[in-house]
């Protein structure tokens, strides 16, 4: 079996699946997969669950729709976790609105850049490969964890950032819920926080596949070198609480809770609004933005 990233291609036209195939082929590193049908495509997902890594689904076909398709991986335990890429030539706002809530990450309307569909494909494929690798450090040790009541911890690199998550997520009584979120955050800390990486810089960064480059890149400087994040678990009868604190200048969160359709064609940008909608109960920032607070509600 190819260890390359799989991506699955939904769609009921053959050409646009030939087109996207020869984009992603001239690319290079991707296993890719097809099916003309909502239907074909559930079939072969729920056969092998863990063997796609993104999936780029049509929205508008016949049998079943994308939508539907969505919903169904949406109930799964495994298959609710694979990043999707809606492909629609509906360019309204309440078709993207829908999209998003019911679990879509990203959309690509048609026609669509060629430059565009391969940054984000990367970056989806990025996330994947990272919350595979989580996903394997949660397996370890996890059952002592849940006795752990009150930690603080410190951090600098993404690394550090990313396997520390996986860690704490292991407190919760559902980790593959949290560790998600609790993983953006902590990594929005680093990047956009002590490291000072703009939205848009992002935006670039990642369109060139130069984002793991610039990340190092500062860590390295004499302005950067120094700062840390801070990260503070709590555990009380009927709640459990993270508190991130880094040493950034802070940001205007309030456009990043929920998921924006003015965002919905960037290649990230999702990250606050999984944890506050997905992961935890409900997320706040404070102050100027570079402390935020996750809290998970307990039955």
């Amino acid at each position: 079996m190819s260890n390359l990233p799989h991506v699955l291609i939904v769609d009921d036209e053959p050409f646009n699946i030939e087109i996207i195939a020869e984009l992603l082929s001239d690319e290079g590193g991707y296993q890719i997969s097809s099916a003309l049908d909502g239907r074909e495509a559930l079939k072969m997902m729920e056969a092998n669950p863990d063997d796609f890594d993104v999936i780029l689904l049509d929205q508008m076909m016949p049998n079943m729709t994308g939508m539907e398709v969505l919903e169904e991986m949406k109930q799964h335990p495994i298959l609710r976790h694979c990043p999707i890429i809606f492909q629609t030539a509906k360019r309204d706002m309440s078709s993207i609105v829908e999209g998003l809530e019911a679990g879509a990450h990203y959309y690509l309307t048609k026609p669509f850049d060629e430059g565009i569909l391969l940054s984000v494909v990367r970056t989806a494929v990025r996330e994947r490969v990272e919350y595979k690798r989580v996903l394997a450090d949660l397996d370890q040790s996890q059952s002592l964890m849940g006795l752990l009541r009150n930690a603080c911890f410190e951090f600098k690199t993404i690394d550090e950032a990313r396997r520390l998550a996986s860690l704490i997520s292991r407190c919760f009584p559902d980790p593959n819920k949290v560790v998600m979120g609790l993983t953006e955050l902590m990594v929005n800390a680093v990047e956009h926080g002590n490291l000072a990486i703009t939205y848009d810089e992002k935006s670039t960064l990642n369109s060139q596949g130069k984002w793991s480059d610039e990340i190092n890149k500062r860590l390295a400087m004499v302005e950067y070198s120094d700062k840390k994040v801070v990260i503070q678990f709590d555990c009380a009868d009927d709640e459990m609480m993270v508190t991130i604190t880094d040493e950034g200048e802070g940001f205007d969160w309030k456009t990043y809770m929920d998921f924006d359709p003015g965002r919905v064609m960037d290649n990230h940008g999702r990250g606050i609004a999984i944890a506050n909608t997905m992961s935890f109960s409900e997320v706040n920032y404070r102050g100027k933005g570079n402390v935020v607070c996750a809290q998970l509600n307990l039955p």
